[in-house]
């Protein structure tokens, strides 16, 4: 991976992000900005946080602004455009391999599976992944944690991704669905509420789920800059106890109680889409039920890195990852 990708899009991310203030809101609450690689029922705690006041009650007035895009998220946090990010940790050991003076580190677990679903068109007969075998399948961004779990699913499966399918990932992460849905590639591996949506309008049909493939990984976390953490170690404890809470609220409640509360971060999904996708991510234990990345989930990640050939070097679990605010929330 090539340190240059954060140069291009500094800019970008600049210009989405600069607007917003740092400065301490007159409530007394602390301001934390966080950019999200991408808006999806998937991050359902941390919604929650926001709508059931969790955030507030610690003291955090929490702004989040989606980035679009794992490399966008980290220039985000890179260039103090963000505080805190929300995105998969493969994002920091690729920063890390590359001599960063100032880490990035993960710090709070959110999603412990892959969070994509196989979308196929025209599917009329039941489903066994041979099928795609000779397909052109739409996949993820090389070096991102979709592209890199569908990688390592279609391998379990006797599926080379580059040489047993037509595979196209050059497409940018925005326009993946837009492009399936006009026409490009016979499968495709989309996020939920995207994947249900498409599956209601005709478009596509749900035909197996990666993050059920796959098993148990540290799929997205909270990152933050070393230096951050310990300028604002009371703040990324705040950050995490109220995340914790937010987990535990998830996984305490229905599906039907959280696509509620959940409904202003999605007004553009009907309630009925967001509890069957809720639900969904709920069955296959998506959702940490803490947020603590453990040693034997990051060394998963890393197997599935080295699987895809884009691991830079292996990195041990303690040098990017701080679990300390995770493990001081879990024990009040």
């Amino acid at each position: 991976m090539k340190i240059k990708w954060l140069v291009i899009l500094f800019l970008l991310v600049a210009s989405i992000l600069g607007g917003c203030s740092k400065d301490k809101p007159k409530d007394g609450t602390t301001k934390v900005r966080v950019a999200e690689v991408t808006h999806s029922l998937f991050y359902a705690p941390q919604y929650v946080a926001i709508s059931e006041g969790i955030f507030k009650k610690h003291g955090l007035d929490v702004e989040i602004t989606t980035t679009a895009g794992g490399d966008k998220t980290m220039t985000a946090v890179l260039s103090n455009g963000a505080d805190i990010g929300l995105v998969g940790p493969e994002t920091t050991i690729y920063v890390y391999a590359q001599g960063a003076n100032d880490p990035v580190k993960s710090f709070a677990q959110l999603t412990q599976t892959d969070g994509t679903f196989l979308v196929a068109r025209n599917q009329t007969v039941p489903f066994n992944w041979d099928q795609l075998k000779g397909k052109t399948f739409l996949g993820q961004r090389k070096g991102g944690m979709p592209q890199m779990v569908g990688e390592y699913v279609l391998s379990k499966h006797g599926i080379d991704p580059h040489k047993d399918l037509n595979l196209i990932q050059n497409i940018d992460f925005a326009n993946i669905a837009n492009a399936y849905a006009s026409g490009t590639g016979e499968y495709v591996q989309l996020f939920e509420p995207t994947a249900s949506i498409m599956e209601k309008e005709g478009r596509g049909k749900i035909v197996a789920s990666f993050g059920l493939e796959s098993g148990k990984v540290p799929y997205t976390a909270f990152i933050a800059k070393e230096s951050y953490l310990k300028k604002n170690a009371k703040t990324a404890q705040k950050f995490t106890d109220a995340i914790y809470e937010a987990e535990q609220w998830v996984d305490t409640h229905s599906a039907e109680e959280i696509a509620k509360s959940v409904a202003p971060f999605f007004k553009d999904t009907p309630l009925d889409i967001s509890i069957k996708v809720i639900d969904r991510y709920k069955s296959q234990n998506s959702y940490s039920t803490n947020p603590i990345l453990e040693e034997d989930e990051w060394n998963n990640l890393q197997k599935i890195m080295k699987n895809s050939g884009v691991l830079p070097k292996e990195v041990p679990h303690s040098v990017l990852v701080d679990t300390k605010f995770a493990e001081k929330s879990t024990e009040k």
